[in-house]
């Protein structure tokens, strides 16, 4: 599994000097492998371990932690599953979103007992989720999801109008807002890494700059690398936007990629012009949505907007420096004031798309190996409570957790190469179609195209 170089996240740059830990040189045998160091491998390796730590666990990590979209997300731990609301109801029935929301709530708090009950000095606030509206066509589709999920029985998701969400952050674009307090915020790297002290703490052994680049079985696994064989009886997939580069999990997902930029930090006065007192994170209303939240530096990160996609086996996709010019543009368009504000970071990263939309867990083939795909964007808080999932699964427990909706689903393959990509671009043609639909009223003055379209995709 060869991966790209990529541009620096914000999160990554702050972090500064890291110490990966050594290559695996050799062969070792162990009772459980885990393959990946994102949040879900580290969490799932940790949960193995505390329910049973007589087992011997292996975690293995191509690059280092925090290489993959655990180290160059938005940093929202958040309840949105998929494409939100409206579309994952249109999709799959109000009984889906239901349960889902329900799971997305569980995974919030899940992260953040964590976070707080092991200490985890990862920048944690929990100051609440604003999903603006732009058009009243975003007003009408918020106000529709809020009364959807009051009458499913959810508190505590209510409407803002305009005036009073201008109070909290002052756009003159924002016409209101759906406002959650379920939301955590932090430093996605420092996080990472915090779990991987946790993870070497209980016992499990760290490799990182080890790809996995051979999968036997028979009949237990062999995973070749480099320089090293990992015998194991059980393996943990948690390759989520790699998972394709692998044989066994080809069809399951495909990865498409997000673009972030970061400001320079925001001076007082500026500060004073745009609000934000409370440091909400938001999101706009669209299908292609833009997310942004202010850093514990007054930093502003935005991301979102044009997502690209890959032909085949290709990753290099990081970089995109016409949605790096996007999401500049639109922290123009809304806050005017910031218009001599320096870019300092530029970078993306890929996410992880099923067919359905949804994310999928659950055994692959028998009950010696289990997979997690499909967060689409949102996996912060899903990963940590998808860990749990993924351990009870591979310890062959029935639990409550093991009973949620996206487990052991019937996946809806991809097709092969060139369809994929053409399906990938006629299902985000479609995003975007919708997208303009709403905003085709929208006076944007000097703001670019805001349909999403990547410039540069290209098999």
């Amino acid at each position: 599994m060869n991966l790209p170089d990529s541009p620096k996240s914000l999160w990554l740059d702050e972090y500064g000097a890291y110490t990966s830990e050594p290559p695996l040189a050799g062969e070792i045998n162990v009772d459980v492998a885990v393959i990946g160091g994102g949040f879900t491998g580290l969490m799932t390796a940790y949960e193995i371990k505390r329910a049973e730590p007589a087992l011997d666990v292996a975690l293995l990590e191509a690059k280092y932690i925090g290489y993959g979209a655990s180290g160059r997300n938005g940093s929202f731990a958040m309840t949105v599953v998929g494409l939100g609301i409206s579309t994952m109801t249109m999709l799959h029935g109000k009984h889906f979103i239901k349960d889902a929301h329900t799971y997305m709530e569980r995974a919030v708090d899940t992260l953040d007992e964590l976070i707080l009950q092991q200490q985890l000095d990862c920048d944690r606030i929990r100051p609440g989720f604003l999903r603006v509206a732009t058009t009243q066509g975003y007003i009408n589709r918020l106000k529709k999801d809020i009364d959807l999920m009051k009458s499913l029985g959810f508190d505590g998701i209510d409407w803002i109008e305009a005036d009073a969400l201008r109070s909290r952050v002052n756009s003159e674009r924002y016409l209101g807002a759906l406002w959650e307090p379920r939301l955590v915020l932090m430093n996605p790297v420092k996080l990472q890494r915090e779990e991987k002290r946790l993870a070497l703490q209980t016992g499990i052994q760290v490799y990182e700059n080890t790809p996995v680049i051979e999968i036997t079985y028979q009949p237990q696994f062999t995973l070749k690398t480099p320089a090293g064989k990992v015998n194991s009886e059980k393996v943990v997939f948690a390759t989520n936007a790699y998972s394709h580069l692998l044989p066994a999990l080809r069809g399951k997902q495909m990865p498409a990629f997000t673009y972030m930029v970061a400001t320079e930090p925001l001076s007082p006065e500026q500060i004073a012009d745009i609000g934000w007192k409370a440091g909400e994170g938001l999101e706009d209303a669209r299908n292609l949505i833009h997310y942004y939240r202010l850093t514990p530096d007054n930093r502003l990160v935005m991301g979102g907007g044009p997502v690209g996609l890959v032909f085949g086996n290709n990753m290099d996709a990081d970089s995109n420096p016409g949605a790096w010019k996007h999401l500049e543009e639109h922290i123009h368009f809304l806050f005017p004031t910031l218009k001599s504000v320096r870019i300092t970071h530029r970078w993306g990263g890929p996410f992880s798309v099923a067919v359905q939309l949804m994310p999928a867990l659950g055994y692959l083939g028998d009950h010696n190996a289990v997979y997690s795909l499909g967060c689409i964007g949102h996996g912060v808080s899903m990963s940590h409570l998808n860990a749990g999932v993924l351990s009870d699964l591979i310890l062959e427990r029935k639990s409550d957790l093991t009973e949620n909706p996206f487990v052991n689903r019937r996946i809806v393959p991809w097709p092969p190469e060139p369809f994929r990509y053409l399906t990938g671009i006629a299902l985000r043609s479609y995003l975007n179609l919708e997208d303009w639909w709403f905003e085709r009223n929208l006076k944007q003055s000097s703001h670019q195209d805001l349909t999403g379209a990547t410039p540069h995709d290209a098999p």
